[in-house]
C-alpha cells in the first residue's frame, strides 16, 4: 500500500485505475490538500493549476444566489441531505440539474465523462470537441464551489457501446446508441468506477422522473415515470435500465418543462445558458456518423433496385449506410424514394416510392432482448402502450410471449392498432402502463410478412454474381401524379429543373469539383421541388 499527499497548491489530480482501465481527474475551484491510500499498481499524475485555468470562463456572481429555486425542487429530494454524484456534460440541462441539487442542500460532486476518440479521428478535428464541454462544466461548478472530476472511459465505451454498434450495422440492423450509453456507460461503467466513493445517488439532466420508495425495504421497487415535458421526455432512452440501476438515480428535471429549464439557466446566469442542445451521437462530437461508419466498416459498392419492378436504379456505398424507412442519401430522381428492404448477403438495397401504400402492413413485429424493470412482464395487457422511437407519440398495443428460436430467450410479438412506417430491426420498443415505463426490448423484424414485398425479379437480380451485366441504371421518370399541371410553373427555369431530374441517376463518386457541384445543385433543386409539391 502507498500513501500519497497532494501539494495544497494543486487544483487538479489524475488517477488511473488499471482494474477498470479508466482515469479519474479531480478539479477543485480552490487549492486543496488530499491524502490517498492506493494499491501499488495504480499510477498518479498531477497537473498544476495553470493547466486548468488557461481555458476558464469567468461569470458574474450577481445572480447566483438571488433566484428562488424552491418551486423547482420536487424531483430533487429537498427534504433529505444526500451525497450525490452529478453527471455534468457542459450543456444546459445537466448544469441546471446540478444547481437544483445544490439548492436542495445536497453535497454534490460533478463528474464529466471523457469518451472521445481523438486518436482514431485525429485528421477530423479542427479543435478538440470535449475541451469546450469541460470548460463550461468547470465554469458551472466554480459558481457554487462544487468539485469537478473527469472520468476517462474510452476503453469501456468502445467495448460496451461502439463495438456493438459497428457489429449491428454490419448485420444490417439499426442500433440505438443512446439506450446503450445510458444502460452500459452512464449508469453502468460509471457507477462501477465510483462504487467505492459511497454516493447515495447518481443524478443527471435527463427528462424523466423516478419515484422512489422511502422505506428500508430493498425489494421495494422504484418506478420510472414520464417527465412533465412530454416532447422532451427521455424515458425511451432509459427504458432498458434495471431496477438496481433505477434505485440509485435522481433526475431533477423530471418535474420541469424544457422551456422553464432554459429560463432558469438565464436567471442563474449560467455560463452556458446560451449553448444549443447537443445533437447526434455523444462519442462522435463533430464527426458525421457516415464518416465514422466508413472508417470502421469501410465501403463496398452495391446496387439499388426498385422493389416492385426489379429495375436497376443506381449504386450505393454499402447496405450498412441505410436503414428501413430512410429517404435521405439515395440520390435518386423522381422521388421521394424510401429504403424498404436490404439483402445483407448480396449487398443490395431495395427502394420504393410506395412506402406509405395502404396495402403494406406494418403493425405486427417481434421484440427480443427484453428487460422488464420489475423483472417480470406485465400480467395484463390492458392499458398497455409502447413507443417505437423517441418522441411524444405512443401506440396502444398488446403482445403475446413466444419461445425464442433454438432455445433462445422468449420474445414478444407486438400488435399495433395502426401501421407504422418506420419500424427497423435493431431499434428499441419501450412499453408503458399509464405514466410508468415498465421495460423495453429490441425489434427483431419490422412487420407481418417479415419485410416489404419484393418482387421475384428483384430477388433474382440481387442474387446475380456478376452484376456488371446489368449495364447502366434505367432512366427514371417522374411519376405522372408528381408532375405539376401544365402552366403551374412559376418560371422557365423551374420547368428546366424538373425536366433535368431524369439525368441525375445515382452516378459514381464525382471525379471533379465541377461534377460534384452540378450534382449538389440538382439534388438541391429536387428537394425544393418536393417541398413545393407538398405545400
Amino acid at each position: 500500500m502507498l500513501r500519497i499527499a497532494v501539494n495544497p497548491s494543486l487544483t487538479s489530480l489524475s488517477i488511473r485505475n488499471p482494474n477498470f482501465r479508466s482515469c479519474i481527474s479531480f478539479f477543485s475551484p480552490k487549492p486543496f490538500s488530499l491524502s490517498l491510500i492506493l494499491n501499488h499498481r495504480q499510477s498518479i499524475n498531477t497537473a498544476g493549476a495553470g493547466a486548468v485555468a488557461a481555458n476558464s470562463i469567468t461569470t458574474s456572481p450577481s445572480n447566483l444566489f438571488n433566484v428562488d429555486l424552491q418551486p423547482y425542487l420536487s424531483c430533487s429530494m429537498p427534504n433529505k441531505r444526500l451525497k450525490v454524484a452529478v453527471l455534468l456534460s457542459g450543456g444546459v440541462d445537466s448544469s441546471v440539474a446540478l444547481r437544483l441539487l445544490h439548492a436542495a442542500g445536497h453535497s454534490c460532486t460533478a463528474f464529466y465523462l471523457k469518451i472521445w476518440f481523438q486518436e482514431d479521428f485525429e485528421n477530423f478535428w479542427n479543435e478538440c470537441p470535449w475541451e469546450d464541454d469541460l470548460k463550461y462544466a468547470k465554469a458551472v461548478c466554480d459558481q457554487v464551489d462544487v468539485p469537478l472530476e473527469v472520468v476517462h472511459l474510452t476503453d469501456e465505451y468502445w467495448k460496451n457501446v461502439v463495438s456493438y454498434i459497428i457489429e449491428e450495422y454490419r448485420c444490417g440492423r439499426t442500433p440505438n446508441p443512446d439506450v446503450l450509453c445510458n444502460t452500459r456507460m452512464k449508469f453502468g461503467a460509471f457507477m462501477d468506477a465510483i462504487s467505492s466513493m459511497e454516493f447515495d445517488y447518481v443524478a443527471s439532466g435527463h427528462y424523466a422522473n423516478i419515484v422512489h420508495s422511502f422505506t428500508d425495504q430493498m425489494d421495494k421497487p422504484s418506478v420510472l415515470e414520464l417527465s412533465k415535458d412530454m416532447v422532451k421526455d427521455q424515458t425511451y432512452f432509459l427504458s432498458h435500465l434495471s431496477l438496481i440501476q433505477l434505485k440509485r438515480l435522481l433526475f431533477p428535471l423530471g418535474c420541469i418543462p424544457k422551456d422553464e429549464v432554459r429560463r432558469l439557466a438565464s436567471k442563474l446566469d449560467l455560463p452556458n445558458r446560451d449553448r444549443k442542445d447537443s445533437q447526434g451521437i455523444c462519442f462522435l462530437g463533430k464527426i458525421k456518423f457516415s464518416e465514422f461508419v466508413a472508417r470502421h466498416i469501410g465501403e463496398k459498392e452495391g446496387i439499388i433496385l426498385e422493389a416492385e419492378t426489379g429495375d436497376f436504379l443506381g449504386k450505393h456505398r454499402g447496405f450498412w449506410f441505410y436503414t428501413i424507412g430512410q429517404r435521405q442519401g439515395l440520390r435518386l430522381p423522381g422521388g421521394p424514394w424510401y429504403v424498404v428492404e436490404k439483402d445483407i448477403k448480396n449487398n443490395v438495397v431495395f427502394v420504393s416510392r410506395n412506402y406509405f401504400s395502404s396495402d403494406k402492413r406494418r403493425r405486427l413485429f417481434r421484440v427480443g432482448s427484453l428487460k422488464w424493470i420489475s423483472g417480470e412482464p406485465p400480467e395484463q395487457n390492458s392499458q398497455l402502450q409502447c413507443k417505437v422511437r423517441h418522441g411524444p407519440g405512443f401506440y396502444h398495443c398488446s403482445f403475446t410471449m413466444e419461445p425464442g428460436e433454438d432455445g433462445q430467450e422468449d420474445v414478444a410479438v407486438v400488435q399495433l392498432p395502426e401501421d407504422d412506417q418506420g419500424l427497423a430491426a435493431g431499434q428499441f420498443t419501450a412499453f408503458y402502463q399509464q405514466r410508468s415505463c415498465i421495460g423495453s426490448g429490441v425489434i427483431l423484424e419490422s412487420w407481418d410478412d417479415q419485410g416489404f414485398p419484393v418482387c421475384e425479379k428483384a430477388l433474382e437480380i440481387a442474387r446475380m454474381e456478376d452484376k456488371s451485366k446489368l449495364g447502366k441504371p434505367v432512366k427514371i421518370k417522374v411519376r405522372p401524379e408528381n408532375i405539376p399541371p401544365k402552366g403551374s410553373y412559376q418560371t422557365d427555369r423551374e420547368r428546366e429543373s424538373v425536366d433535368s431530374q431524369t439525368a441525375i441517376t445515382n452516378q459514381k463518386i464525382p471525379s471533379s469539383k465541377l461534377e460534384s457541384t452540378s450534382i449538389f445543385i440538382m439534388n438541391w433543386l429536387q428537394k425544393i421541388r418536393e417541398k413545393w409539391l407538398h405545400m
